[in-house]
């Protein structure tokens, strides 16, 4: 592992502990080594940038990649991981990491019961790899920290899509360098689609929209400010706060908080309804009114708005709680509309009887010069199995927050999905609902009860915080399903 890699994936995790608890002033001067106010390592605010006003700029859709060979029951696609010049701020010329040169990837829209084979050739100058986030897949193909593209080299990944439909990403998972790899732009959208879904008659084609939610800090020459803490430039598919002219009809909109640290707390309008019909592993049982979503860092959901309920020539605000205002929809046109938001959308399973249960806890050594992070009490050693469990069986974990107040985590498991119980012995939040791949786990939080059930697969996969500088820093465990 290089040097590089080794002190920039340590050094982000102080940074991303203060985005995510916004410590004070006496907590940041007794960090330990030394890193507080005016500590370059660790700047409070990126250097001065033109950011646009609001609502200036279009928001783009990522292009969608088509297959270079369709075959039966197989589709092959290759992208390139290569560092371009992207164009973020209006004007302003960016040097970012990609997937296919595009600071948000292409979208891979696959088919569930069909085999997407994925090349990824690695053109940066240091190793990287592909978690298909969300994805059931060998774990061969997962991954794992220290399975990584050499530059110049390529790794054809298998995604079975066995799955039901959901929305899905893709992103950089390479030990030490993932909250770097994904701040600099190795992100994009993966979408299984299924017959039964499309059966519904949700909106579909050009009205299902994919919108990645995420944050950035910009030096003054325009480079993505990975050393300062303070994120304060929202983006919506790459641009900032931008604008997007829908028709007055039913869209459904797949959100997904790509921020390595930010909590997405949103509502729409003026108290405006947004009907929640999925969430990280795919539909619900059940659409769900909801007037306030909150997206975690990795979290999903999938909801349909309906703008016919809008006069044309309406501006409709999608806000977040800390931040203002995320993007705004210009009701432009008039549309025929054939959707429809069914009452029943996909049951959910009875959960089987669990044969064990395991306490995950999740914090930091605060004692050593540089924050060193840890689940159960240890960090993060490839060659070490924290977690045996065997294939097809179910379990409960309890998911635990060990640190002090003001820092928050979220908990993502890789090979499959979960469902959640209950938060210290209270019902599951809304945005818990349906199957997750990862959840919110705030200061506090001592015992969120999860019942998971383990694919027939086996080989190692990973569990950790997705607020990416924590885990980059050593808060993740390896699971082998036997």
């Amino acid at each position: 592992m290089s040097n590089r890699r080794t002190v920039l994936g340590l050094g982000a995790v102080a940074g991303g502990m203060l985005v995510t608890a916004k410590l004070s002033t006496e907590l940041l001067e007794r960090w330990p080594g030394g890193a507080r106010p005016g500590d370059p390592r660790f700047r409070p605010a990126a250097a001065a940038v033109d950011v646009p006003p609001p609502f200036t700029v279009p928001m783009p859709v990522p292009k969608e990649l088509r297959p270079v060979i369709a075959s039966a029951g197989v589709d092959v696609f290759r992208v390139d991981m290569t560092p371009a010049t992207v164009e973020i701020l209006p004007g302003v010329r960016t040097p970012a990491l990609t997937f296919g040169g595009q600071f948000v990837g292409p979208t891979i829209r696959a088919r569930a019961g069909r085999t997407a084979l994925v090349q990824f050739t690695n053109r940066i100058d240091m190793e990287a790899n592909v978690h298909l986030h969300g994805g059931h897949v060998p774990a061969s193909s997962d991954g794992f920290p220290t399975d990584v593209i050499a530059p110049g080299r390529s790794r054809t990944y298998t995604y079975p899509n066995t799955q039901p439909g959901a929305t899905l990403w893709y992103h950089d998972h390479a030990h030490g360098m993932e909250a770097e790899d994904v701040y600099r732009g190795l992100h994009g959208f993966y979408l299984i689609d299924d017959d039964a879904e499309r059966g519904l008659q949700l909106p579909q084609g050009e009205y299902d929209v994919p919108i990645m939610l995420r944050d950035a800090a910009f030096a003054a020459d325009g480079t993505l400010d990975f050393a300062s803490f303070a994120r304060p430039v929202v983006l919506a598919n790459g641009r900032p706060q931008p604008y997007f002219k829908v028709a007055a009809r039913k869209y459904r909109l797949r959100l997904l908080n790509a921020a390595n640290t930010r909590v997405f707390t949103l509502t729409l309008g003026e108290g405006a309804t947004m009907t929640q019909v999925g969430s990280d592993g795919g539909l619900l049982p059940a659409p769900v009114p909801r007037t306030e979503l909150t997206l975690a860092s990795a979290e999903r959901q999938d909801v349909i708005v309906d703008f016919s309920k809008f006069p044309l020539g309406s501006q409709v605000v999608l806000r977040d709680a800390t931040s203002g205002p995320v993007l705004r929809f210009d009701v432009v046109r008039r549309a025929a509309d054939a959707s429809r938001v069914p009452a029943a959308l996909r049951p959910l399973p009875p959960i089987p009887a669990a044969t064990a249960e395991r306490d995950v806890t999740m914090s930091f050594d605060l004692s050593r010069p540089m924050p060193v992070g840890m689940l159960n009490g240890h960090a993060f050693d490839a060659n070490r199995v924290d977690i045996a469990v065997r294939r097809g069986s179910t379990e409960i974990w309890r998911i635990g927050n060990g640190d002090p107040p003001g820092f928050d985590h979220t908990f993502h498991m890789h090979a499959t999905h979960f469902r959640v119980l209950d938060r210290d012995g209270k019902a599951p939040t809304p945005d818990d609902a349906g199957w997750k791949d990862t959840i919110y786990v705030p200061a506090g939080a001592r015992n969120i009860r999860v019942a998971v059930t383990f694919p027939q697969t086996t080989g190692k996969y990973v569990y950790h915080c997705h607020f990416l500088e924590h885990s980059a820093a050593g808060m993740m465990g390896v699971m082998e399903i036997q």
